[in-house]
């Protein structure tokens, strides 16, 4: 969230960044409102000490106009009121400014690729899709998804059942014993503050799931991803500086509606309602968010060039990064049935812009308090992880050969088939 002094001290150069998001909103409107309600509540001030001037004098005669003050403060306090409510209204929709180093463009057309690595595969065989080997395995059923649950999920079984537990096994072992993250085990339910604060509430409550406890209970949303509940870790703190960095990773399902993909990847599991991912979540210095995310980058990377699976980094553009966003990567792993790179993770900073919302700051060397740096990323998603290793680990038999890394953790099993 943008501090509205930033805005009115740095207005020419706030508003054309905020143009760079594909943001609609007129920046003059935002300043207009802010002098609005700044004017309205010196005027309340200079209406209250009169009151106050008033009551001191003890003069009687005065006792009409005194009433007649009280009345105007609560006219002007409740005209403020609306006044600051449409202006937080507007500031919590506006998105994370770019930095400088962040490619322009209005989508995902402008994104720039930044490195590729592995060897893309060459078969003497037209490989299939994942979905297609999955189902002529017998270990992945979408009909029966369809039929228990709805569209945009599946039935994982046996041997790839398997797989999908080894795959997210690894990655936690490798984020947690050379990569040093923190595991934790959150809820997968937030509430409406958390929702506020990673930035998925207001402006993207429609994409939420929302849960109905009771009553009394406030509004909880099952979480669209652990970064949610792992950045709110320090909400409404003042984290120590000898405690930063902060590093956590968690293995959670995610829940998403999914609600501007209509018609988009409607086979297979590349884009389902509920699906695993390993989420890396970084709480830093504000100062050193640019070589956090070059670490994380690297963390997520480093789980492809263990499983041998080819991928791509390319860095997004102004109009294609998220909300919370100042700069992200994505990670792309080839998928040899589409013949073209598909993402597999993103990862970004988020500078202090979530902190603001979520009021985490910390003491700096100076005993001066400041917001802290936020960042997130997946390591992987799981389920794209199996999708790129079904696919690029096939054999002209439909079997599928196991990754040399994932191996220890299925009893050494060579591949998996039919027989």
């Amino acid at each position: 969230m943008h501090n509205i002094k930033d805005i009115r001290n740095n207005f020419l150069e706030f508003d054309k960044l905020i143009k760079l998001r594909n943001s609609h909103v007129d920046i003059n409107y935002v300043v207009e409102l802010d002098k609005k309600n700044r004017d309205l509540i010196h005027q309340k001030e200079n209406l209250e000490k009169e009151k106050k001037d008033i009551s001191k004098s003890k003069d009687k005669s005065l006792f009409d106009k005194s009433k007649k003050i009280t009345q105007e403060i609560d006219k002007i306090s409740k005209e403020q009121i609306i006044i600051k409510n449409q202006l937080d209204s507007i500031l919590t929709s506006l998105p994370n400014l770019p930095l400088q180093d962040v490619p322009v463009g209005f989508d995902e057309n402008s994104n720039k690729e930044v490195s590729k690595s592995g060897k893309i595969k060459e078969f003497n065989f037209n490989p299939k899709s994942h979905y297609e080997l999955g189902e002529n395995l017998n270990m992945l059923d979408f009909d029966l998804a369809t039929k228990t649950t709805g569209a945009r999920f599946v039935f994982v079984k046996d041997k790839l059942a398997l797989l999908e537990r080894a795959i997210a096994n690894f990655m936690l072992d490798t984020h947690t014993q050379i990569n040093n993250y923190n595991e934790i085990s959150p809820p997968l339910m937030a509430n409406e503050s958390t929702m506020f604060g990673t930035g998925q509430l207001p402006k993207f409550e429609n994409d939420q799931f929302e849960i109905k406890i009771d009553e009394k209970s406030g509004r909880k949303f099952l979480i669209p991803t652990a970064e949610v509940i792992l950045t709110n870790i320090v909400r409404d703190k003042i984290v120590n500086i000898k405690d930063l960095p902060m590093r956590y990773v968690a293995l959670t399902p995610c829940f998403r509606k999914e609600a501007g993909s209509y018609g988009k990847d409607t086979k297979g599991m590349i884009r389902q309602h509920q699906f695993y991912k390993v989420e890396l979540v970084s709480i830093v210095e504000n100062n050193k968010c640019n070589e956090e995310l070059e670490r994380m980058t690297s963390c997520a990377t480093m789980i492809l060039d263990k499983l041998k699976l080819p991928y791509r980094k390319i860095v997004l553009s102004t109009g294609d990064m998220g909300f919370s966003a100042e700069k992200t990567y994505d990670i792309e792993v080839w998928l040899p049935s589409e013949k073209k790179y598909r993402e597999i993770s993103s990862c970004s900073s988020c500078g202090t812009f979530q902190a603001r919302r979520m009021k985490a700051r910390y003491k700096n060397k100076n005993n001066e308090i400041e917001f802290v740096g936020t960042l997130n990323g997946s390591g992987l998603a799981v389920g794209r992880t199996l999708i790129a290793i079904l696919e690029n680990y096939q054999n002209s038999d439909g079997s599928i050969s196991i990754p040399d890394a994932l191996k220890p953790y299925m009893n050494n099993l060579e591949k998996i088939s039919n027989n």
